[in-house]
């Protein structure tokens, strides 16, 4: 199967499949995130005011993770630090200076509403977003594959020149990742969605705690699998499980405490704080 072509021309204009891909997921966000808003009674006009700045803040943030994580080549090639259209968008990154931007939107435009809340509200919003974009922005770049595999599922993805590299423009037949991945943030957002409509059982921040529990587990699964060179332990591999056992934990600890409260004997009937999540997802 030959690639999408990672560039075409619009008369003169030069148009980058990738960058469509990321518009498209981030409008994709932006509407999922009005709805859930909408479901849960939260006014949500704000967030077109803070669409731009989350964007710019999160695309930064990947770009220079990335940079900073693969230094050496960028040492050499300083030119291609600015290429984001050859890909390299590190999804920690994304989340390190996105989320706080979100949420300093957030505290401006609806201090009414708890971050744990609103974080709990984003969560399938950014699992489902990431399964768009993984199909519609790493699949589409340049060099988009893993391992080099002879398995029938293996495809050749457009590539800079390298080991790899053939001399028709493709690479050997690599492991389809970002394919997996997109099926991997489904199942997760599958599993999110169910934990969403259960919110009446459990406390504020379950669904923050399993985006990062199962997130982190698969993130490790993809580079220790299909992309990591050494196999084991770069510094996604670490940072994923660390954020899977905090997310284990926490989520562990918070129905721990929940069940202890509601055993407890002649203690006044505890409610979790009303959580703006704790809505049927919009159908």
């Amino acid at each position: 199967m030959k690639p999408i072509p990672v560039v075409f021309h619009v008369g003169p204009l030069q148009v980058h499949t990738y960058g469509i891909g990321l518009a498209l997921t981030f409008w994709f966000a932006l509407w999922y995130m009005r709805r859930r808003f909408a479901a849960a009674g939260v006014p949500s006009e704000w967030l077109n005011r803070a669409f731009l700045g989350v964007i710019a803040a999160a695309i930064v943030g990947a770009r220079i993770v990335h940079v900073l994580a693969n230094l050496k080549y960028y040492r050499s090639s300083p030119a291609e630090m600015l290429a984001v259209w050859h890909g390299g968008l590190s999804s920690f990154g994304g989340l390190l200076f996105g989320v706080p931007t979100a949420l300093l939107y957030k505290r401006r435009h609806l201090p009414e509403l708890g971050t744990v809340a609103a974080l709990d509200l984003a969560a399938p919003v950014l699992m489902a977003s990431w399964a768009l974009g993984r199909l519609l922005g790493p699949q589409v770049m340049v060099n988009g594959g893993g391992h080099p595999t002879g398995a029938w599922y293996g495809l050749r993805y457009a590539c800079t020149p390298g080991p790899h590299c053939l001399a028709n423009g493709y690479t050997v037949r690599e492991v389809p990742v970002p394919v997996f991945q997109a099926l991997e943030c489904l199942a997760i957002w599958a599993v999110l969605v169910w934990i969403d409509r259960l919110t009446h059982r459990h406390p504020a921040g379950v669904p923050l705690a399993a985006f990062c529990a199962l997130w982190g587990m698969a993130r490790f699964a993809d580079e220790f699998f299909w992309l990591a060179v050494p196999r084991l332990w770069d510094a996604v591999e670490v940072t994923s499980l660390v954020l899977a056992a905090v997310g284990w934990s926490v989520m562990v600890w918070l129905l721990v405490r929940q069940r202890r409260r509601s055993r407890a004997p002649d203690s006044p009937s505890v409610e979790e704080p009303a959580r703006a999540a704790s809505v049927p997802e919009p159908a």
